[in-house]
């Protein structure tokens, strides 16, 4: 199943996206934010609308997360390009909510800044409360789907803090979407990628986590609650680079779809 948020007439739906003679269609309106139904979203209740086509649709960002939890440096390769070490255990470090961007919105580089980068993510929603779960307990009954995020990083101001909250948690710093689906299985390897201005800049393999899924899901939940629509940002392919004033950057995660936006400079 696959879900979207989207604007009609100035109000936010959920809207349910299925293939329609071939092309994508949001076809009906779900009547219950799917982080309620506690991880089967096919147990939403939906009413008929009339169909409008997905590339057409004015998105919102599909989450509506209270916090966004990420794993920094996920990828050997990723680690190595910044001349850091593979860590041992997962680095966690939050996105402030605030900082989230519907597919199609502007990501601001901000003056505060010299360089800002793009990181294409896999990005997983919460869907049922989840803390302090078993050592060998399957993660997977806790998920609702999975979405494209572009974990967006001031490196200059990530390199110059001891922490990484004013580097991470700029607004628009959170590209989140098109949609969010439970139709993929990240542990059969799902591809992860970036284009910049059509330019291919990543390509990488949840096959390539350092920690998988499982792992960090026990790990996070050992220290904080999970709670419904919360989203986890799994860490990015080698590959990440900087952006300019009018470029254009497309994550895409196989399974997914593509999360454009455009960057402006404050």
């Amino acid at each position: 199943m696959k879900y979207c948020r989207f604007e009609i007439d100035g109000q936010a739906h959920y809207g349910l996206v299925e293939a329609v003679a071939g092309a994508e269609q949001i076809t009906r309106l779900l009547l219950r934010p799917p982080e309620e139904v506690g991880g089967d979203m096919e147990d939403l209740p939906s009413k008929r609308m009339d169909h409008v086509a997905f590339g057409e649709a004015r998105l919102l960002a599909p989450v509506r997360p209270s916090k966004i939890v990420c794993v920094g440096r996920n990828y050997r390769e990723h680690a190595a390009e910044l001349a850091h070490e593979v860590p041992v255990e997962p680095l966690l470090f939050f996105k402030p909510p605030s900082s989230l961007l519907a597919p199609g919105g502007e990501i601001r580089r901000p003056k505060l800044s010299n360089r800002v980068d793009y990181e294409g993510e896999l990005g997983v929603v919460i869907g049922k409360k989840c803390y302090k779960l078993g050592a060998e307990e399957d993660v997977r009954p806790y998920i609702l789907g999975y979405t494209c995020l572009n974990d967006v990083t001031a490196r200059d101001l990530q390199n110059k803090d001891n922490q990484w909250a004013r580097a991470k948690g700029f607004d628009t710093f959170c590209p989140v979407g098109p949609l969010v689906t439970d139709e993929l299985d990240p542990w059969a390897g799902v591809g992860v990628g970036t284009r910049v201005n059509g330019e291919v800049r990543q390509e990488g393999n949840t096959h390539d986590f350092i920690f998988s899924l499982h792992f960090i899901l026990r790990y996070i939940a050992q220290v904080m609650t999970l709670v419904p629509g919360d989203l986890i940002a799994t860490g990015t392919p080698k590959g990440v680079g900087p952006l300019a004033g009018g470029d254009v950057i497309e994550v895409s995660v196989e399974g997914v779809g593509t999360l454009r936006n455009q960057v402006i400079d404050e």
